[in-house]
Formats: C-alpha cells, sequence, structure tokens
C-alpha cells in the first residue's frame, strides 16, 4: 500500500478545528487525538486498539512526525487506511493540518480516526484539532512526576492511559503520585493502565472509545 506523505501547513485560524469536527460530524465520524512522548508506545497503543475495534469500528489513522513514514507505513500493513503527516521539526499538529489532509482519507468508509500526535508533552495539548476524544499517554519508565511537570497535557485530556504497565515491577513508579496528581488537575476523568505488549487493559479502553463514537454516530 502506497503512503503518502504530507507535510504541515503552518497558517492557523482559531476557528479551522471547529470546522474540521463539523466536517468530521457530517460523516459521523470520531477523531481520537493520541498524546503523549517519544517512546511512550503511541503507536504500539493504536495497533492494539484497532485490533480490538476493529470488529465494529472503521477505522483510519494519521501519523504524525517530525520526519519519516515508518509508523504509518506500520498501520497500513494492518490494512487500515493511514496518511503520514510529517511536521519538518513543529512540535505539535494544528487544525489547518488536519483540514488538508483529511481528504486524503476515504471519509465515507470510516467511523473512527486516530490522530498520532507529535511526541512530547508540552505543545500538542495547546492545540485544539476538531478532535472529540482526546488521549493522553505515560509510560511506567517515564517516571511518575510527569503530571507534576506537565500539568495543562493531564488537565485538558479526556482520559489518562498508563501505558507498559507490565514493566512496574522494573520501576520505581509510585503510581499514587500519579493518581492523586492527576485527579487533582482533571478531577473525574478516567485512568486506564494498559499494557500494548500483553494487551491487558486495551479492551477497557477500547469500550471507552467505543461509547464515545457511538455518540458520534448517533
Amino acid at each position: 500500500m502506497e503512503i503518502k506523505v504530507l507535510h504541515q501547513i503552518m497558517d492557523w485560524n482559531e476557528d479551522v478545528g471547529d470546522e474540521v469536527k463539523k466536517l468530521l460530524a457530517s460523516h459521523h465520524i470520531c477523531m481520537v487525538n493520541v498524546m503523549g512522548s517519544p517512546g511512550s508506545g503511541k503507536t504500539s497503543m493504536i495497533t492494539a486498539l484497532i485490533n480490538a475495534l476493529k470488529g465494529n469500528w472503521r477505522i483510519g489513522v494519521i501519523e504524525g512526525d517530525i520526519a519519516g513514514q515508518v509508523d504509518a507505513e506500520r498501520i497500513a500493513s494492518l490494512g487500515i487506511p493511514a496518511v503520514q503527516l510529517n511536521t519538518d521539526g513543529a512540535c505539535h499538529i494544528e487544525a489547518m493540518s488536519i483540514q488538508h489532509i483529511l481528504p486524503e482519507l476515504p471519509l465515507d468508509e470510516l467511523d473512527l480516526i486516530f490522530v498520532e500526535n507529535i511526541g512530547n508533552l508540552v505543545c500538542p495539548a495547546e492545540f485544539y484539532i476538531g478532535e472529540a476524544l482526546r488521549i493522553t499517554l505515560l509510560s511506567i519508565p517515564e517516571g511518575d512526576d510527569k503530571v507534576e511537570k506537565y500539568p495543562l497535557m493531564f488537565t485538558d485530556t479526556d482520559c489518562l492511559a498508563l501505558n507498559k504497565y507490565d514493566m512496574m515491577p522494573y520501576f520505581e513508579f509510585e503510581e499514587e503520585r500519579v493518581l492523586a496528581n492527576y485527579q487533582t488537575v482533571n478531577p473525574g476523568a478516567p485512568l486506564f493502565r494498559i499494557s500494548s505488549r500483553t494487551g491487558d487493559g486495551i479492551q477497557a479502553l477500547a469500550d471507552f472509545i467505543s461509547e464515545k463514537a457511538g455518540k458520534v454516530r448517533s
């Protein structure tokens, strides 16, 4: 399958995110913005979620990277429509770029679109891209201080996924510290303990996404 590589357009319009959301709503598509650090396991989690969701949902993926197309090729190998969005150095994806790249996906044939945002815990949180749902990843090897250091990322999200949870025995990671800080900045928002490698917890997160996507589709 051929992978198209598009480069991010840096123009910005404060209303374009709403335009994107209206376009997706007209196709009854739920777009999920996946954010997290490099190496947190965003692509692996999306792959695991695809396997959990593909029986009930038609899925596409927008892969955001500063350069390259490795992750898009990985997703496309699953038979999933995938488009690569390269930002050429920018630390986030903007709504204007999503607006320009959406026509590259078969929107009439999709229910869900995952956007893998650029890997960091700062810039992506500040930019609305027209998504219906935000997921923030924090992997166990990253450490338990990230909610304190990067509060906006964990405040402006619909849920937190603790990824690589199977590695808890091998790292000094105080889960209670994360929980306390997360509940302070984002009270009531759910937290999922997952392992993309073993599949533990993936179904619970998939069910959460399905619930949101169902509201968009209805």
